[in-house]
């Protein structure tokens, strides 16, 4: 444990941001999985929806912005395709 009192809040914020990201990127797993397994009409709003998480990570810092370019381009072939 750290004795200085600025790293012991940086330890604070840490587990703070961690707990943050570890949320937002498990919402994106699953809208993802979501995405995949839909059929018919839902199939489209669930691959929007999916995109839209996707977009709010990068904009939240949780993934970066060319990482978020490879999952949608990999999530439409995967919809696409089935």
């Amino acid at each position: 444990m750290a004795n200085i009192k600025s790293q012991i809040k940086r330890n604070r914020q840490n587990e703070n941001n961690r707990q943050r990201n570890k949320s937002v990127r498990s919402e994106l797993k699953t809208r993802e999985k979501q995405a995949v397994t839909a059929e018919g009409a839902d199939a489209e709003a669930a691959f929007r929806l999916a995109q839209k998480k996707i977009d709010e990570a990068v904009s939240k810092g949780v993934l970066h912005k060319r990482t978020a370019a490879r999952k949608k381009s990999r999530l439409a072939k995967r919809v696409v395709s089935d």
